[in-house]
This record gives C-alpha cells, sequence and structure tokens, in this order.
C-alpha cells in the first residue's frame, strides 16, 4: 500500500475538537442512564481524631434523599493499596475533609442539602500540620516516588565543597500545589445484573477497573470503565480517586445509576496534590564555573496513611557533570492530605531549586548562566553512568538563545528600567525521563477498505486519538482518513495510564506494532479483505518494559522576561520561550500546545499558584480558583515553544519521547531567575506575589 507520508508529524487538528466546542463530548457526570440520581460527601470537620456519631436523620426527612451512608452502613471493600480509597469503612480520621459520609439523592440539588443536615460527631485530636526541617518526625525514606532510591552519594561531596572555589548554600520553599483540572474528579456507576459499568474521569480506565476488581472483589471481566473524554488530570487523575469508590458503593446500595461529581471544595482534601518542598542546594565550583561538588537535600512531607515522598532530588541527578554529589529526601508523616501525583513530580519543584542555585552561582562567578550549564554539560548520566541515548541540551540552549536575543543582554541587575517597571530576563534547562509502558492494542479491517483501531488509551485533553491514528495510518502505508480510532473503554485491548509523559510513546509502540502485523497479513492476502476483515492484535509486554543500557530523558531550555513594578509589587511576563529536544515529534499542532500548556502552568507555579496549610485547622486555605490563581489569558501575552529535530532510535518504533511534562520543568525557575535580573533581589520562596516582592524590595 502507498501511505500519503504525511501522516506521521503533520499539524493534524484534533479529531474530537467538533465534538467538544459543540458540546457533543460526554464526559463522566453527563450520562444520563435511566432513573440516575446523585450524592454528595460530607467532609470531616476535624483535622484529626474519630467519628463517634452520624446522625441522618434530618437528611433522611428531606424530599427526594434516598440514602445516607456512614461507616456503620457502607458497603466493605477490600483493604486497598492506597489507604486514600478507604473510604467510610472505619471511624478515623486522618485528615480534615476526610469523607465521613455521603447523602444520595434524586438530584444534586437535594443530595447537597441533605449532606448539609448530617450531623457528624467527633472525638478531636489536635493536629500536627507544619512541615519544618528540623521536625522529630523527619526521616529519610528508603525510596522516593518512583521507587528512585532515596539517598544517592558520589565521592566526598563535603570535604569538596569545603574546598571549592566558589560556595553557594542556599534554600528554596516550593508551597503547596493543586492540579485543579477543569473537569472536577467525577464518576457515574451502574449495576447491571452482576456486571459493573462505570464512567469516570480518570487518566487510566483499566487502572481504575483493576482497582475496583481488588475492592469489590469481583472479577475484571465483569467490570466496564469508559473514560472516553477527560477534562484534564495533570495527575491528580492518575489512579482511582475516592469518587469512583463512593459512586460504585451507593449504586450498590441503591440499585440504581449514581453520579457523584466532586465540589471543586473538596478537591484539594481528597484527589492528591504537589506536596511542599524545602530544597536545600550547595554548589561548589572552580574559578572556571566547573562544579566540582552538589548537594540537594529535599525535605517534604506525607500523610500518616500513607507515603508519597516527593521526588525533588533526582533530577540533580541527570543535569550536570559533577564528580562529587550527594541527593537525598527527607520526609514528614504529618495529619495532612495524602499528597500524589501533578505534572512533573519531583522534576518541577526540584528542577526550580536546582536551576536557581545555578543561577546564583554564574551570578558568584561572574559567568554567563547559559554558558556555565554548557561547560558542566556531562557525557554521560552522572548518577548512573549509562550514556545517554540521545541528548542536545546545549543545542536547546543555543537556540533559546538565539531566538530570545540573549546575546543583547545586559547581564547587570537592575540595570533595565521603564519608568516604575524594572525589567529582566532569566533562563532555566529542564529535564524529564523518557517512561515507557507495557500496552495492548487490536486493528482490524473493514469491508469498505478502512481501518478500526483500538487501545484502552485516555484522551485527557492532549490529542491521544489523533495522535496514535497518524502513528496508525503510517505503520498501514494508508491516507490518515481511513483510520478510525476507539479509545477510553476498558472492554478494549488494556493501556497503560496517561502519566509521566508515557502514553503516545507507549500507546504507539503497541499501536504501530498491531498496524505493521496487519500490513504484513493484507500484503500476503491475495485480493479483498474477506468478507469479515482481518483482525491482528499486539502486546508490548517483554519490549516496551525492557530494561534500556541508555538513560532516556527529554531536555529544554525556558527563556523569560519579566517585568516587576516596583510600586505595586506586581510581576508580569512578557515573553516565555522554550526549545525541546523530545525525540521525533509526531504532531506539531499537538505537541506545541502541549508544551505551551506545561510553560503556562509553570507561570502560574512562579507567579500566582501557592496554597496555606491552615496550623490550626488543619485545612488548605485556598481550596477553590477564586484564591488559588491559575493563570488566565492576560498573564500570558506571548508563549513559543520550539524543538530541536531529534532522532533517537533507541526509545520506541516512532523515536519519540514524552512531551506534557518537561514543559512545566524550567518555567518556574526562568521566571524567577529573570525576576532576580531586574531586581537584584533573590527570592527563594514561591509563588512571587506582590506582597513578597515589595517585602523584598524594600529590604
Amino acid at each position: 500500500m502507498a501511505g500519503t507520508g504525511t501522516a506521521l508529524g503533520a499539524p493534524v487538528e484534533r479529531r474530537e475538537g467538533r465534538l467538544k466546542v459543540t458540546g457533543g463530548a460526554r464526559y463522566a457526570a453527563e450520562h444520563p442512564l435511566p432513573g440516575r440520581v446523585h450524592a454528595w460527601p460530607v467532609p470531616a470537620a476535624v483535622a484529626r481524631g474519630r467519628v463517634t456519631s452520624v446522625d441522618a436523620a434530618a437528611a433522611l426527612a428531606l424530599p427526594g434523599v434516598l440514602a445516607v451512608l456512614t461507616p456503620e452502613n457502607a458497603p466493605k471493600i477490600a483493604e486497598p493499596e492506597d489507604a486514600a480509597l478507604a473510604v467510610l469503612q472505619g471511624p478515623g480520621v486522618p485528615h480534615r475533609g476526610w469523607f465521613v459520609a455521603l447523602a444520595v439523592a434524586e438530584s444534586p440539588e437535594a443530595a447537597r442539602a441533605a449532606a448539609a443536615a448530617v450531623r457528624v460527631g467527633y472525638e478531636a485530636e489536635d493536629p500536627d500540620v507544619r512541615l519544618t526541617e528540623n521536625h522529630p518526625g523527619v526521616y529519610e525514606p528508603e525510596t522516593a516516588n518512583g521507587g528512585f532510591p532515596g539517598r544517592r552519594e558520589h565521592g566526598h561531596p563535603e570535604s569538596a565543597f569545603a574546598s571549592s572555589s566558589v560556595r553557594i548554600d542556599v534554600t528554596y520553599r516550593v508551597p503547596p500545589l493543586h492540579n485543579h483540572p477543569m473537569e472536577p474528579h467525577s464518576s457515574t456507576a451502574h449495576w447491571d445484573g452482576d456486571r459493573l459499568i462505570v464512567y469516570t474521569s480518570s487518566q487510566g480506565g483499566t487502572a481504575v477497573r483493576d482497582t475496583l476488581a481488588q475492592l469489590f472483589e469481583m472479577s475484571e471481566e465483569r467490570i466496564t470503565v469508559v473514560a472516553d473524554h477527560v477534562g484534564g488530570g495533570f495527575g491528580s487523575k492518575g489512579t482511582a480517586r475516592p469518587d469512583v469508590v463512593l459512586a460504585v458503593m451507593a449504586a450498590q446500595v441503591t440499585g440504581r445509576p449514581v453520579t457523584v461529581a466532586l465540589p471543586r471544595r473538596f478537591m484539594p482534601a481528597v484527589v492528591g496534590h504537589r506536596a511542599p518542598t524545602l530544597n536545600r542546594l550547595r554548589l561548589g565550583a572552580d574559578s572556571d564555573g566547573r562544579l566540582t561538588s552538589l548537594t540537594h537535600v529535599a525535605t517534604t512531607w506525607t500523610s500518616r496513611i500513607t507515603e508519597f515522598v516527593e521526588q525533588a532530588a533526582v533530577p540533580a541527578r541527570v543535569m550536570y557533570a559533577a564528580p562529587q554529589s550527594l541527593t537525598t529526601h527527607r520526609v514528614v508523616p504529618l495529619d495532612v492530605p495524602s499528597p500524589s501525583w501533578m505534572r512533573a513530580p519531583g522534576e518541577a519543584p526540584g528542577m526550580y531549586a536546582l536551576e536557581s542555585a545555578m543561577d546564583e552561582l554564574a551570578d558568584a562567578l561572574g559567568m554567563d548562566p547559559v554558558e556555565l550549564r554548557v561547560r558542566n554539560e556531562p557525557d554521560r548520566e552522572p548518577d548512573s553512568g549509562r550514556p545517554f541515548s540521545s541528548r542536545h541540551l546545549v543545542e536547546c540552549l543555543r537556540e533559546g538563545a538565539r531566538r530570545f536575543g540573549w546575546q543583547r543582554r545586559d547581564p547587570r541587575p537592575g540595570s533595565r528600567r521603564e519608568g516604575p517597571l524594572l525589567v529582566g530576563t532569566g533562563v532555566a534547562a529542564a529535564t524529564y525521563p523518557v517512561y515507557v509502558q507495557p500496552s495492548a492494542a487490536q486493528a482490524r479491517t473493514l469491508p469498505d477498505g478502512t481501518f478500526v483501531v483500538g487501545i484502552n488509551a485516555t484522551d485527557i485533553g492532549t490529542g491521544a486519538r489523533t495522535v496514535l491514528a497518524q502513528v496508525a495510518a503510517d505503520a498501514l502505508g494508508v491516507p490518515l482518513e481511513s483510520v478510525r480510532m476507539e479509545v477510553g473503554d476498558s472492554d478494549l485491548p488494556p493501556a497503560s495510564l496517561a502519566g509521566g509523559s508515557s502514553g503516545t510513546a507507549s500507546w504507539g509502540w503497541a499501536v504501530h506494532e498491531a498496524c505493521t502485523r496487519l500490513a504484513a497479513r493484507l500484503a500476503d492476502h491475495a485480493g479483498p479483505p474477506p468478507g469479515s476483515g482481518l483482525s491482528v492484535r499486539a502486546d508490548t509486554t517483554g519490549q516496551a518494559d525492557a530494561e534500556s543500557s541508555y538513560a532516556r530523558h527529554a531536555f529544554g531550555a525556558h527563556f523569560a522576561e519579566v517585568t516587576v513594578d516596583t510600586v505595586t509589587g506586581e510581576v508580569r511576563v512578557r515573553r516565555l520561550l522554550g526549545v525541546f529536544a523530545a525525540g521525533r515529534i509526531l504532531n506539531a499542532r499537538t505537541a506545541r500546545s502541549q508544551f505551551i500548556g506545561g510553560m503556562t502552568m509553570g507561570l502560574g507555579m512562579a507567579l500566582t499558584e501557592g496554597s496555606t496549610m491552615d496550623p490550626v485547622f488543619g485545612d488548605f486555605v485556598e481550596s477553590d480558583l477564586a484564591s488559588y490563581h491559575v493563570p488566565a489569558h492576560a498573564d500570558v501575552p506571548a508563549v513559543e515553544a520550539h524543538w530541536i529535530e531529534e532522532t533517537d532510535t533507541r526509545l520506541n518504533p516512532m523515536g519519540s519521547k514524552g512531551i506534557g511534562e518537561i514543559g512545566i520543568v524550567g518555567t518556574a525557575a526562568a521566571v524567577g531567575n529573570a525576576v532576580h535580573h531586574a531586581t537584584g533581589v533573590r527570592f527563594r520562596e514561591l509563588p512571587l506575589t506582590p506582597d513578597k516582592v515589595l517585602g523584598g524590595l524594600a529590604g
């Protein structure tokens, strides 16, 4: 077959775009099943303790109320691997916002009124929610999030630091951050006899099906999980959350389809968050700017019911050639909600700290910050000693500097002023690992000569349907319009979740394999396909998860121009520019959208996003979009994303790396470094809000 030659890499529009803008795309809470009812959770009003009583009489007396589930009458489930899913299973309250009851009614309004009428008694204890470096409960975990060793040490970093010509010893603080996808966490559950059908907002339907099978002790074959359209997740929907467990419970009790759509104010406490980090960086260098010692100690919190350690020190094991190094993590269990995945976990806060410290080192050396990074470019991954499958960070830095006009920069802080505005520019590098997971896909021909490719991938708004169709068309050698993609249903061949920037690399491998095999069968088949068509299934288990002898990472360089208002303290970003080396770009349109989305989220991390844990109430103060400020269009006037043409044959059949997360990694540091260049003041705590900036300028 002769293909068009333009399917893979072309800037193809998203296939579901029209459905979404016309309202035709149904999300998890929008399935109008006959007899559907709604449920509303009751969050705990204490930060630590136990439930002593639940009085549901007033709630049950309200019109339209069907049931109130409590720890006394809720269905019992098997002990979950994730303790955050053990909702309504006992009286314990591990943190404020933990669900202690669930009201079920004919309408969302009735369910909300019923939840407000439930009276809960508590035996409360004083909570401990303060993260400090010297907390008596701090310890070094064996592993950090992702299975990385908690501690790695090479040589003698302490003595090397002490003897270095130039030394930097600084601490950077990143507050708790919240994912806040546009679509809240929602699930609609329906029992059809002994079969369970769930519509859920998740980044991985196969994983949710497996979790429900374990919790409700039923075979996976009896469960169908549909995640056809998902309105973002940013990691918080990477695993099952309480909404899907509660929906299944309520459907079991009432015998009706039940929708649980979490109110946004409830989400920070129950769907995970990026844990705060205290990052101490100690960099030593010789007078030529070559690193002699690197130490990154990251201190964070976790909840008391599960250990989740933000791996913020891990990126320092990848970035620069430092012969003596220590990267370690410290964690404090507190009475706080369980942290979990958030876009570029570890890399986003860790690289903010590392790249800010590199900027401080460049300033101490009197060296250009781009040149300092180039001078410390390693020829192998510093921690493992493995060769890189590909590494084009220097090219990203050089190309970004050219496009940004870096050579025109006056390096002196505070040297550029426009009336009350101070203007500055900054740079930061970025990295994100390449993850590939096993998946399965099926490709079949139809009598009309078109093709259907099925895989339980999840399109969370990234354009996965479109890119996978491009992979399929390329492998089949047919026009793109000849391929129909089926995704988002656990009855399709199982696939890994959309997380860790691994989706396209993992799913695309399975799709490519299935379509390549089908193309070979068609080439050997004389005449038209049989009436029933031909079908081929592929599973990449044993290939995608095979150990690699190469260190596989994407890299990038971020440049920012900011203004700082000396009257109001407001920081504005005029320009953001990123250049990335992320393997073969499979769709130029959706890739640019992903890069820009990540950079915009990084801008929010730098300037507006931050959450505060109330030390008395044990609750996040900023729990909605009125108080937790995500960037708006007015905050992002000019964002450019470019990439290096990179060929890497050691990744997957497409030669692609993940692109969903690297865009956020270096942005906050680039913005922070630009603010220092504008003002001459070094701010080491995010976000850079006007109160902090004015205080720094006054000091």
